[in-house]
C-alpha cells in the first residue's frame, strides 16, 4: 500500500524577517535602483503575507554578484547536504535504515546537476546496489505531488517495498540581481528555500495513505510559469494571469476527481495545498469557505517559511500530521499547480 510512513521538513539554514529583508534591501541592492521602483518592491514585499523566509545563504550572498556557474556550484552543495539531512530525518522518524529503501525519488527545478542527487544520496548514505532511482525535474512546484503519484505507482506494482521521496529547491540561489521586473520582485518576495521527504510503503498504524491520484493539464499555457535560461542564471517567468487561469479551471480540477471517487467536499475534511503566493493561496481559500472547509495548515507554512517550490506541500503536510490527530477513515486531498501548466491531486484516507 502506498502508506506515508514518515515525513520531515527542513527548511533553509539562515531564516530573515520581512523587515530584516527590507531593512537589508533599502542599504544594498535599492541604492541602484531607481526610487519609484524601489517602492514597489517594498510594497510586494511587506503585502506577501510572509512574514520570513530561509535560504541556504546568508543575505549577503544572495544579493551579491555570483556567477551562474558559482550560483549552480551553490545549488549542487546544498542539494548533497540537504538532501541528505532531510532523508536521515525522515529515516530516523521511521525507524529504518538507508538499506531498507527499494526506490528513491528526488525532485528539483532550482539548478542543474548530473549525475542528480540521488546518486549522491546513494553513495553517501551506502543504500543498496539494487536500488531504483527517479529524478524528477523542471515540474516546478507541482514536484512534490508529481514525486508522490509516481511513488504510488511504483508501490501499486510492487506491494511490500519502500520509497523515498527527497525534494530539495533553493529559489534564493536563481534571484537575478540586475532585474528590476514585477516578475523578478514577485519572485524575491514569495519563494525560499527548503529541504522535505516522504517516506512511502506500508505499516501496521493508522496512516495517510494514497487512495487515487490526478494530473489536470492546462492547454496552451506553457508560458504561465517556469524559468528561462540567461547567461547569470535561471530568469523567473511568472505570468500575471496565473491565479486567473487557475480560477477559471478550478471547478473542472477538483469536482470531477471527487465525483470518480464518489465524494463531495463535505466527505474530505483536510485539505492540503500548496500555496504559491497570496493570491492563489485567497483564491483556493474563498472556494473552499463555500464548503466550510480551509487551508489554515498551508497559509501557515506560507506565512512563515515562503513559497519553497516542490518541498512546500510536503512541508503543510508534516505540520498537520504534528498538529493533529487522526481517525481511522479520514479523508485528505492535495493540491499543486507547476509549470506546464497542471494542476494535480491526491487523494488520502488514513487507514
Amino acid at each position: 500500500m502506498s502508506k506515508v510512513i514518515a515525513t520531515a521538513a527542513l527548511p533553509g539554514e539562515y531564516r530573515y524577517e520581512t523587515p530584516e529583508i527590507v531593512d537589508y534591501l533599502k542599504r544594498s541592492w535599492f541604492v541602484a535602483v531607481d526610487p519609484r521602483t524601489a517602492r514597489k518592491a517594498v510594497t510586494i514585499l511587506k503585502g506577501s503575507n510572509i512574514d520570513s523566509r530561509c535560504s541556504v545563504l546568508p543575505i549577503e550572498q544572495i544579493f551579491s554578484d555570483l556567477s551562474f556557474e558559482e550560483k549552480n556550484d551553490l545549488y549542487i552543495e546544498a542539494m548533497k547536504k540537504m538532501g541528505e539531512k532531510v532523508l536521515l530525518l525522515a529515516l530516523a522518524k521511521a525507524d529504518l535504515k538507508p538499506t531498507d529503501i527499494d526506490y528513491i525519488i528526488t525532485t528539483s527545478c532550482t539548478g542543474f546537476m548530473i549525475p542528480s542527487v540521488d546518486a549522491y544520496l546513494v553513495n553517501q548514505l551506502k543504500m543498496r546496489g539494487d536500488i531504483e532511482r527517479l529524478p524528477v525535474t523542471e515540474m516546478g512546484c507541482a514536484g512534490g505531488t508529481s514525486g508522490l503519484i509516481y511513488a504510488h505507482q511504483y508501490l501499486k506494482g510492487n506491494p511490500g517495498k519502500r520509497v523515498a521521496l527527497v525534494s530539495v529547491e533553493t529559489p534564493t540561489i536563481t534571484f537575478q540581481k540586475g532585474d528590476h521586473s514585477m516578475e523578478n520582485f514577485v519572485s524575491a518576495a514569495t519563494f525560499a528555500d527548503g529541504a522535505s521527504c516522504v517516506i512511502l510503503g506500508d505499516t501496521p498504524q493508522v496512516a495517510p495513505t494514497i487512495i487515487d491520484t490526478s494530473m489536470y493539464h492546462f492547454p496552451d499555457n506553457t508560458h504561465l510559469m517556469g524559468y528561462h535560461l540567461t547567461n547569470s542564471g535561471l530568469k523567473i517567468v511568472l505570468d500575471k494571469d496565473v491565479p486567473f487561469e487557475i480560477q477559471s479551471h478550478f471547478p473542472g480540477i477538483i469536482e470531477p476527481f471527487f465525483k470518480r471517487n464518489g465524494l463531495s467536499f463535505q466527505d474530505v475534511a483536510h485539505y492540503i495545498f500548496h500555496p504559491g503566493g497570496k493570491k492563489i493561496s485567497h483564491m483556493v481559500e474563498e472556494y473552499l469557505t463555500t464548503y466550510d472547509r480551509n487551508i489554515l495548515d498551508s497559509k501557515a507554512i506560507l506565512r512563515e517559511y515562503g513559497n519553497m517550490s516542490s518541498a512546500t506541500v510536503i512541508f503543510v503536510l508534516n505540520r498537520m500530521l504534528q498538529q493533529q490527530e487522526f481517525q481511522a477513515g479520514a479523508k485528505g486531498y492535495m493540491l499543486a499547480f507547476g509549470p506546464g501548466f497542471t494542476a494535480q491531486s491526491i487523494l488520502l484516507e488514513w487507514r
